[in-house]
């Protein structure tokens, strides 16, 4: 369905969710494998054929300004990455990035590659050059590295290596294996060191290199292997949970439970810790 250009993965998990996609004539549920080759697939009463074309990898080097989504949805006439890339058809953004940030990007029409590469649960590499605002202090660095909680989530551990520092800022490079939005910048805030410069320079074996702001190209046969064989690798590393939610290994506490505590065999001590009189008697007060 994405392939027929009928909107994003998560788009079409939501038509089929509603009842509007049907397969063979039975309403369609999610999880269930489909050939449109071999399939009748109807979406809002309409038959669909997916579009028969090669898979398109390309390398944008998105400018500060411009947005990494494929709409400007406030409708205010800002440029997105999609405007950048005068090529027809339906193409996922892969890594996206604020808008003052800059640097790499990849676009494709391969949904299912975008997704694995997108998903926070494969936990792909993304390589950062940041500059923040002051002498970033060791400590402020080790919090950082061991993870910071940001929106009621702990972060994952990230590599982070001090390339120059001067009294005035710091240069830095940062390989993490997520991320949240705005995650970098909020973190920086949250230690007092402010960004004043990022550039992403790798998704996982593609680099920027020497390619242009605003300029793109095409990956190369060896490119797109790479990347292959780092999604075909790649093995989820735990469920990924929205904030607020109940940690899948973790059992939920029941509101107002008081358990008993467990006492040793032998323990006569009554409800509230005195010992039982085993002789029968009454206390007289």
């Amino acid at each position: 369905m994405a392939q027929a250009g009928l909107g994003s993965r998560r788009e079409c998990e939501k038509l089929i969710e509603k009842g509007r996609v049907t397969v063979n004539g039975r309403t369609a549920t999610l999880g269930e494998k489909a050939d449109p080759a071999t399939d009748t697939i109807v979406v809002n009463g309409r038959p669909i054929k997916p579009l028969q074309s090669e898979s398109i990898y390309i390398a944008l080097h998105k400018p500060k300004g411009v947005l990494s989504s494929l709409d400007d949805e406030m409708e205010e006439g800002r440029t997105t990455v999609r405007d950048l890339i005068p090529l027809p058809g339906h193409f996922y953004p892969v890594g996206r990035l604020d808008k003052q940030s800059t640097g790499l990007i990849l676009m494709t029409n391969d949904g299912d590659l975008a997704h694995k590469l997108t998903h926070p649960r494969y936990g792909h590499e993304k390589t950062y050059k940041v500059v923040v605002e002051g002498r970033i202090t060791h400590e402020a660095l080790e919090k950082w590295r061991a993870g910071m909680y940001l929106d009621g989530r702990k972060t994952i551990p990230a590599h982070i290596t001090v390339v120059r520092q001067d009294v005035n800022f710091t240069h830095l490079e940062i390989i993490m294996r997520e991320g949240r939005k705005r995650q970098i910048r909020r973190l920086a805030n949250m230690l007092g060191f402010p960004v004043t410069q990022l550039v992403r320079e790798k998704i996982g074996p593609l680099t920027l290199g020497s390619l242009k702001l605003g300029d793109w190209r095409h990956l190369t046969d060896k490119e797109v292997t790479a990347l292959k064989a780092v999604v075909a690798a790649a093995k989820p590393k735990r469920p990924y949970r929205q904030p607020g939610s109940t940690p899948t290994n973790r059992p939920a506490k029941k509101p107002g439970s008081n358990q008993p505590t467990q006492r040793p065999p032998g323990d006569s001590r009554k409800k509230g810790g005195r010992p039982a009189d085993k002789s029968g008697s009454k206390n007289k007060r």
